[in-house]
């Protein structure tokens, strides 16, 4: 078979696997920000905000194989997405959307690039939570108890008593064990690999988010 052939084939397959896809491109977001050389700062010129946007985009396969019960959490994720796509036409990272919205004072303000990053990292954290409660339970664990925690945990403090009402109630069409590993095309031997591999590469991406906010006296309570 011709080398070009197999690429094809490679392709075709991943494309096949939407857990794969997700977990290689913020993998390759994670290695923007290792240093370089000797070097000690996280990132030279910053994280750049389309690169961010690109691999944000996969995530929302993830919330649409969960069903109804995230569908609210899909569309003000995509939204934000969308947003911040739009944004990276005009500024280069994520550092310069923030120290602009600092200087305007605009940082929480609804619709601000500013909120609209914080929401987009809360959706990358409550998908590294559910796997992370996945992974932790076996075969007679099912995933409503394993979403409902990840939920509790990340999303539901910063929702709205009717959102958390919503979610809570779909909880009960989430798919079974089985269902979601034959809509990510995968085995339980492949879904544990690379939900792990997502989980280690999306928790500098968060932290870094994290920091950024931090950095600039903003608390995280919001």
């Amino acid at each position: 078979m011709e080398e070009e052939d197999m690429i094809e084939d490679e392709t075709r397959v991943n494309n096949n696997k939407p857990l794969l896809i997700i977990t290689e491109a913020f993998e390759d977001l994670a290695d923007l920000l290792k240093p370089i050389g000797d070097e000690d700062d996280e990132s030279i010129d910053g994280l750049r905000l389309d690169a961010f946007c690109s691999a944000c985009t996969h995530v929302s396969v993830l919330f649409n194989c969960l069903g109804f019960a995230f569908k609210f959490a899909e569309m003000e994720y995509l939204s934000k997405v969308r947003d911040l796509e739009e944004a990276s036409k005009t500024f280069d990272t994520l550092e310069n959307i923030l120290d602009l919205d600092v200087e305007k004072e605009t940082v929480k303000t609804q619709g601000s690039n500013s909120r609209n990053l914080r929401r987009v990292r809360l959706g990358l954290d409550l998908i590294r939570a559910i796997f992370e409660q996945f992974l932790l339970t076996d075969e007679c664990y099912s995933l409503k108890d394993a979403a409902t925690k990840a939920y509790t945990q990340v999303c539901a403090p910063f929702h709205s008593w009717a959102v958390r009402t919503a979610v809570y109630a779909g909880m009960y069409t989430l798919p079974t064990r089985e269902q979601l590993l034959l809509r990510l095309n995968e085995t339980d031997q492949s879904v544990e690999k690379n939900m792990k591999r997502y989980m280690e590469a999306s928790m500098p991406i968060i932290e870094y988010i994290d920091k950024l906010y931090i950095d600039r006296n903003i608390k995280l309570d919001w």
